[in-house]
């Protein structure tokens, strides 16, 4: 038996991009701020995942499709949350956690 180490590579490559997304998420919720977050990093980040989804869906790859995907819904959660105007937010936040 031979490890696939592009496997495993490609297996924890993905794993942490779509982690990397939850911290920020979840602060934003319980802090109800987007503060200090930039909308052109989020609205470029969302534009890459939705192009690597596209590429991923067009090469039939669900390695790249899946994890992709999510990273996408992250970003566009984020890049939604720092676009509203910031009572809204809050609004939202409330509805996601309303014990924070």
């Amino acid at each position: 038996m031979t490890i696939d180490w592009i496997a495993i590579a490609g297996t924890i490559g993905a794993c942490a991009s779509v982690a990397s997304f939850t911290p920020q998420a979840w602060k934003i919720i319980h802090t109800r701020s987007t503060k200090g977050l930039s909308l052109g990093m989020f609205a470029l980040t969302t534009l890459a995942f939705a192009a690597w989804t596209t590429f991923g869906l067009l090469k039939g790859e669900w390695a790249l499709i899946i994890p992709n995907a999510i990273c996408l819904c992250f970003a566009l959660f984020i890049l939604w949350m720092i676009a509203l105007p910031r009572h809204h937010t809050e609004k939202v936040a409330e509805k996601l956690d309303p014990t924070a």
